[in-house]
């Protein structure tokens, strides 16, 4: 017995596949608005982190 025939059982599963598709399309636009809001400035300090020598732990 294939996989869909116990899916196709279970009440209610459609409404699964909607709720689950809102909540990643809410996810992506909520990260859209913090992207757009964020200030380049802060993106050019944190993609510096990798570089900056500071961070680096002492050798004893």
């Amino acid at each position: 017995m294939k996989f869909i025939n116990y899916i196709e059982k279970v009440s209610g599963v459609d409404i699964l596949g909607l709720l689950s598709l809102l909540v990643f399309f809410l996810f992506f636009i909520g990260m859209l608005v913090w992207v757009f809001k964020t200030k380049k400035k802060d993106f050019n300090e944190v993609s510096r982190i990798p570089l900056d020598n500071d961070n680096l732990p002492t050798q004893q």
